[in-house]
């Protein structure tokens, strides 16, 4: 896919598993929790609390219960960690060749200040980053057009593209606000795996990336 950038143009990200997969994040705490309650045997405990997870089970409550411990105080743990992620291959490559092209580039995430900063930092992204919409900062989440809107006063820009990955809540504001609106197809790894049940017109992108390889930033 072509995007020619100027001064211009906006080139605008979701966070979690539209710049990495998500999942690496939980992965991250559960190491870390693992490592804190079982240090000869953390591994053992991280594989029951993936497992526990990914079938569904309360893993604060299971926790919590086991070691004895508060479990609000486990979840501010899981939100406030340090993570351990990784960009998608391209990302990085992909903000550079927009900022050599004098474009700009903002985020538009859900979720926590502290959380979704320590994220950002941790990809190794910041400092490519003009502006950041998170919804607790704001006061409302997708697909609110405020987070949308908040973009575009702060730039007073022509051209916006959203490159996302949720269906339910990524593309219905900017396609009503004549964003080009752009989905990074699920690698079979994203937390929301739910696309198949938002096919209505105003849920649909304007198109469709595999992978970060696939933005030719002209």
């Amino acid at each position: 896919m072509d995007i020619k950038v100027d001064t211009n143009t906006v080139i605008v990200f979701d966070l979690d598993d539209t710049l990495y997969n998500e999942i690496d994040f939980l992965k991250s705490a559960y190491i870390e929790i693992s490592k804190e309650f079982e240090k000869q045997q953390w591994q053992n405990l991280y594989t029951r609390l993936l497992s526990l997870y990914r079938n569904k089970h309360d893993v604060f409550e299971y926790l919590a219960t086991t070691y004895n411990i508060d479990k609000n105080n486990l979840i501010q743990r899981y939100r406030n960690h340090i993570p351990k992620i990784k960009p998608f291959e391209g990302v990085v490559e992909v903000f550079k060749k927009i900022k050599v092209a004098e474009g700009k580039i903002a985020v538009i995430t859900d979720g926590r200040k502290v959380t979704q900063m320590n994220k950002l930092q941790s990809l190794g992204l910041l400092s490519f980053i003009d502006y950041i919409v998170i919804s607790e900062e704001i006061g409302s989440e997708k697909p609110n057009e405020l987070n949308f809107k908040a973009v575009e006063n702060y730039f007073n820009r022509k051209i916006y593209y959203y490159i996302a990955d949720n269906y339910k809540k990524d593309f219905i504001a900017p396609n009503k606000l004549g964003w080009q609106s752009v989905a990074l197809i699920d690698n079979g790894l994203n937390i929301h795996a739910h696309a198949h049940t938002y096919y209505q017109d105003k849920f649909i992108p304007r198109s469709y990336i595999l992978n970060f390889k696939e933005l030719n930033i002209k």
